[in-house]
């Protein structure tokens, strides 16, 4: 199965959390850059990897890579 990279930042709404849109990344260097580049402006970041099944389209539970501020609770234990 292929393994998909990602980073995803949240920002701070209340005592909730507004995701954004997951973004691709090549590799998992790639994906903590990008998770790192964007924490200064959200109040929690993370970049995760996720092993597909393309011909079930289902994802395994992400393995995180980098996070770092306050994320939803329950994400990224």
């Amino acid at each position: 199965m292929p393994t998909l990279y990602f980073s995803q930042g949240f920002r701070a709404k209340g005592k909730k959390f507004e995701p954004d849109q997951p973004q691709a990344a090549k590799n998992p260097e790639a994906a903590i850059r990008a998770a790192e580049r964007i924490a200064p402006a959200r109040a929690g970041v993370w970049a995760y990897s996720a092993e597909v099944d393309v011909e079930a389209d289902t994802y395994d539970e992400p393995k995180v890579l980098f996070k770092t501020g306050t994320l939803p609770p329950g994400l990224a234990d």
